[in-house]
Order: C-alpha cells, then structure tokens, then sequence
C-alpha cells in the first residue's frame, strides 16, 4: 500500500504539491490527472522518492520510500521521458539492472524482447521515441516490480503496442498484485485501466475515488417540457453546467442517479435520458467546477 499524508513539496516559494493526501491500495491501478502545471509530475517524483517531501510523508508498506534502498529495489519509475545510461544497447542496460533489481526476471525479459522484436544489440539512443519508450516497459517488467510508477507512459506508442503495453501491466496487477501508479493526459487511455483516479489542481487533491463511484456521482441530462423547464427542478439538482439546444435542455448534473430521475420524472417531461460521463468529460466539468472552466462547451 502507497499513503501519502499530508504532503507538501515547495519550490523557490511555489507550492507545487499543498498537503496532498493520497492512498493506494496494493494490486490497484491508481490514475492521477489534473490540468497542466497542477503537481502530478511532482507528486509522483515525490512517490518515487526523487523528491523529498517538504512537509508530510509517503510510506510504501509502511516504509519511507525516501532514500530507502530497501524499498526501492521493489520500485520501477518510467519518467514522461525514459533515461538509459548514455550509449547503451539494451542489452547492457538489461545487465545493470539485473545487478541492481533482486527480482529481477531473464525468462520474463527475453520473451518480452522476442514479443516486441527489440534489436537489443543496437544502441539505444539511435531509436525513435515510441521504440525507446518500448524498451522502458521491457526492462521495467523484467524486474519484477511490486510498485510501477508511470508518467505519460503510453505516449508515442502506435494503436497495436498501446493495447499490448496495458495488457501486460493488467496481467502484472492481476497474477502479482503490482501496484500501478499513471498519470497522463490521454483519459481514455486511463479509463480502460484505472480503477481508481485521483484528481489534482493546483498542487491540491480534490477527488480521490474509484473509478465506477466516480462515475455514478455525476451524470448528463437531457430533459425537454411542452413549455419551459420549471425553475424549483433546477433549483433542487446540483447543476455543473447547462446548456439549450432547441427545446431540449442540457445539463449536467452532481449526485445520485435514482434521486435525479425520481425528481426529473415527477414534472412530466416530455423527453428524458439520464447518460453516464466519459472521465474526460468528468474532469471537464469537475475542473469547471473549480475555477479551471472551458467556456460553451458540451461533449456528447
């Protein structure tokens, strides 16, 4: 298990992360998203111990993760741009970290190399971006890790090694119980994996949920009347956002799906649809929300 508690990160007199509290629970894939410049690099540098918190504390079991070899050793962090040590092959950087990492798997790291058909002898620098980044997941997996921290993973990877990236990691959570932290600005991406998601604005946690809670507590209405939209309706729901298109009124709408359809229901409408969110269009409003809105806009 990942606790944050209370963790602050300040630098030159800017507060990038205001006393985040988080937890993660062990064989989870824990989503962290937020607008940009919102602290979710600098909280997950934080969780990997690359930082060290200003105030509060990150324990990984129980352990500080802080200059904790012990729990570090357990711990595999791909950054938005992936390091490898200058002009390896990754041959050679399979043999640092085999020295380094104790779970370290050779079964696991050659089938990975024959699955994504690497040239390991070649240098790795003289690759693109997308089979650079390929080559991070193959070296991160090979050890074995029961913490997998991500930062904007999947990004310059084609549709094919995409769907084969996320089901490796899926299988990893389900046979080992590795534990997944990602951050990313592709939602849909997110949703496909993420069981939980973590939002972050201006280096403040503002939800922390499951996945499927999240989505049952916010909702997209479509309502239309023979006249027009009595106002006690509106008054009574926790609006987000509304728009009018024609005679149908849209809007979306805070809190529980039976409660919205009983009240909506009981005025006679002439249409009505009750229609789940996209996380993207969660974070959308969620952020609107909190001060951080997108002027006329209603995804569909």
């Amino acid at each position: 298990m990942i606790e944050v508690q209370k963790v602050s990160k300040v630098f030159d007199r800017y507060e990038a992360v205001q006393e985040a509290q988080i937890s993660i629970q062990k064989g989870s894939i824990y989503g962290l998203i937020g607008s940009n410049g919102a602290g979710k690099t600098t909280l997950i540098k934080l969780v990997a111990g690359i930082y060290q918190p200003d105030l509060g504390r990150i324990t990984i079991d129980g352990q500080d993760n802080f200059e904790n070899t012990k729990v570090k050793k357990k711990m595999f962090y791909i950054p938005d741009h992936p390091y490898f040590l200058t002009h390896y092959t990754t041959l050679q950087m399979a043999q640092f970290y085999r020295s380094i990492y104790p779970n370290w798997s050779q079964e696991r790291y050659e089938t990975l190399v024959a699955s994504f058909k690497v040239n390991v002898k070649k240098k790795i620098h003289t690759f693109s971006k997308g089979w650079q980044r390929q080559i991070a997941f193959i070296l991160a997996l090979s050890t074995r890790p029961e913490v997998l921290i991500l930062d904007e993973p999947l990004d310059g990877l084609d549709a094919v090694v995409r769907k084969k990236v996320k089901n490796l990691l899926i299988q990893d959570v389900s046979e080992r119980e590795m534990t997944i932290l990602i951050s990313s600005h592709n939602l849909r991406e997110l949703e496909d994996i993420c069981d939980h998601i973590g939002i972050i604005h201006r280096g403040k946690i503002l939800i922390e949920k499951e996945l499927d809670e999240l989505k049952s507590d916010i909702h997209k209405v479509q309502v239309a009347y023979k006249g027009e939209v009595p106002e006690h309706v509106i008054k009574r729901l926790s609006v987000l956002h509304t728009e009018k298109r024609g005679s149908v009124f849209l809007c979306i709408v805070k809190g529980k799906e039976e409660e919205i359809s009983e009240l909506i229901l009981n005025t006679n409408p002439v249409i009505f649809d009750l229609l789940p969110l996209t996380l993207e269009e969660i974070f959308i409003y969620e952020m609107g929300d909190n001060g951080y809105a997108i002027e006329n806009i209603m995804v569909e």
